[in-house]
This record gives C-alpha cells, structure tokens and sequence, in this order.
C-alpha cells in the first residue's frame, strides 16, 4: 500500500499532525497525484479554528499542483507523469450548474467538501493505526500523495512551474474571476477591496487587468500596503485608523464606489463595503464566514440605490478553461505570480506557516516538496 506524509487534523482548535499514512489506490474513474505544492489559505484556517466545522480526522488542503502518479480503470483525460491542478469544486460537467457555466455551485463537489469523502461515500487515507482519515474539497492537498476523483483535476502543460500553478489553483482564480465574472468590472470604474491577504490582492490585480482606473485596498495590516501597491491599487486604507467608509468616500469625491469587493470573511467589512457603493454599485463577497455569521445592511438601498450585493465560489469561473486562460495571462505578463509569493515551508512547517498566515505577514506562501 502506497504511503505518504500527510498533515492531519485530528480535533479542531488543535495544531496538525505530521504523520505517515496509507493511501489507498485510485478507484475506477480516480487519480493518484503526488503533490510537489499545496497553498495556505485561509479556507482550511477556518476548519482548523472550528469556524466551519469538519469530521475529524481529516487531511486539509484544497490548494496545490502536482503529477499522476497512477490511475484507475475509466480514466481517460489524465495519464501518469501529466502534470494536474486538484480542482477544490469537482463537477460532474452534466447537470444544470454546469451545463450553465456554474461548474463551482455542482452538488458532486458540494457534497465532498461537506462529508469529507469521495462521491462512493468512502475514504482513501488511512492512518497508523488503520483508521479511516476524511478528505477536505476531494483533493487533501496537505498529503504528499492524494487520490481523487478524476473530475477534481485539470491536465496542465508541464512545462509551466507547478509552484505557480498552486498559486493560480485557488487564490488568482478566485480573486481575478470575482472581478471578471461575478461583477464584471469595467474598464474606467473605480474599485475598493477589503482585504489585502491572498484572494484581496488579486481582486487587486484582477481589477488592474480591466483598466480599472481607482483601485482603493483596505486592510488594518499597515504592512500589507506595499503588496497591494505592487499588485495594482492605486490607494490605501488602513482600516485600524480610520473609518473605511468615509475614506473611500473622501477619496471619491463623497459618491462611492463602483464595484466593492470583501475578501476577509467578516460581517463587519461586507458591511462596510456595502456602504462604500456609490448609487448603482455591485459589491461582491468572497470571504468565507463562520458558518453562524450574519451581516446588517441598508436594505432600502438596494432600492432607492439599486445596489447590488452578491456572493462568488471560485470567482465564478469556469476552472477547466480558467486556469490555463490565467497560465497563458501570465506568459504573457499580463498576470503577477512572482510577486505574489511570500514565503515557502515544508511540510513540518505547516503549523509554522499558518502562525504566520494569522499575523498577517505573507501574502501568499506555499508547501514545497522537493
């Protein structure tokens, strides 16, 4: 039986376990993919800290890059020694999300994120001591060696660095494509982001690449300031000093914003970047909350003001297309990946890793393997 070293997260609230584990072969319709970079994100914070919670044991991760190491009988789209992106939000490409362009929003990878196993209802880690260990989104991309299905994995070129095409896997598609696709920024608009962390500057990017012509980042992480400069915002706001609102509206001749993005996961700032619109504006949200948060808004503006308030998963995008449409972008240096990574861990590190996730001094960092 294969095996692999993996971080674990036995309870929430608790630090994860470096361990070995088994991992079982690729089923029929499954892949084997050994992993060479894996994110940290926020996303899996959130299962950590018990925010969202999960079945526990469980391996995390849902961003990375990596090779087929082996396949199972049916697999047709994937070969061993290609070159793959774990898709976070596997589709079945058949029902009516996906027929529509809404491949995140499929019931198949809605369900492996919330059940912690493969589309058959059962897992293919194992630990020490042969007890059954949950995925987290289908892909575990925290396990050196990970089986999934067929449908959570994108063939890529292999001659594109598998580093940077972990960093495109969840955090540029998410930011780039909530811009693009979910609120369809246009060239000239002005643009306010909540959170400069990982999906924040490249909400910042994204709206970079459409010509939007004021680009205002708010953050209470003063230091973030540089990162989200180099990325495209032409303003910045730190959120610990000031009142966000009234200095978007300072900044916008007292109207507002066109487009305003929340990339943290807190009510406080979605309400904030509510109220930061201008008459007509669209805010749009991808942080992830608790699971029990809510928000308070104006809600008569979104009548007398027409505002828009509106959610993305995966920026809306399609990721089969997406992510090799974002490999070309950067070849063509249209899109910044280099800039975007702060910091590179090993495995025994990950712990590490997110301590400084939390403090907010990365912007983005990554699990390498050799």
């Amino acid at each position: 039986m294969p095996t692999a070293l993996a971080a674990v997260l036995y309870e929430s609230k608790k630090p994860l376990v470096i361990e070995e584990v088994e991992v079982l072969p690729p089923q029929v319709g499954e892949v084997m993919v050994r992993m060479k970079a894996a994110g940290i994100c926020h996303s899996d914070l959130h299962v950590m800290k018990g925010d969202l919670p999960m079945p526990c044991p469980i391996i995390l991760g849902h961003e990375g890059a990596g090779v087929v190491e082996a396949i199972g009988e049916g697999v047709t789209s994937v070969a061993p020694g290609d070159h793959v992106i774990p898709i976070w939000r596997a589709s079945c490409g058949r029902c009516d999300f996906c027929l529509n362009g809404r491949p995140a929003l499929c019931d198949m990878g809605t369900a492996m994120r919330f059940t912690g196993t493969m589309p058959d209802g059962q897992t293919r880690f194992r630990n020490p001591r042969g007890d059954c260990i949950r995925h987290y989104a289908g892909v575990s991309t925290f396990s050196s060696l990970s089986t999934m299905p067929e449908a959570a994995v994108v063939k890529i070129d292999p001659e594109f660095p598998l580093w940077k095409a972990a960093l495109i896997s969840c955090g540029v598609i998410t930011g780039v494509g909530a811009v693009v696709y979910a609120a369809g920024v246009t060239a000239g608009s002005s643009v306010a982001v909540f959170g400069a962390g990982g999906i924040g500057l490249n909400i910042i990017q994204g709206a970079r690449m459409v010509s939007a012509v004021q680009i205002i980042a708010v953050d209470k992480v003063a230091s973030k300031e540089a990162h989200a400069r180099q990325m495209g915002a032409t303003h910045f706001v730190d959120s610990s000093l000031s009142d966000p609102v009234q200095a978007i509206r300072d900044l916008t001749g007292g109207r507002g914003v066109d487009y305003a993005f929340e990339a943290i996961g807190q009510p406080q700032p979605i309400e904030q970047a509510y109220d930061s619109l201008k008459k007509g504006g669209t805010c749009v949200v991808s942080g992830i909350c608790r699971g029990d948060a809510r928000a308070a808004i104006n809600v008569n503006q979104l009548v007398y003001a027409e505002k828009t308030l509106k959610g993305t998963l995966y920026g809306s995008a399609r990721p089969r297309v997406d992510l090799i449409r974002l490999m070309n972008l950067h070849r063509s240096g249209h899109l910044q990946l280099d800039e975007l990574l702060t910091r590179t861990y090993r495995l025994d590190q990950i712990n590490e890793a997110y301590a400084a996730l939390e403090r907010g001094e990365v912007a983005r960092s990554l699990i390498v393997w050799d």
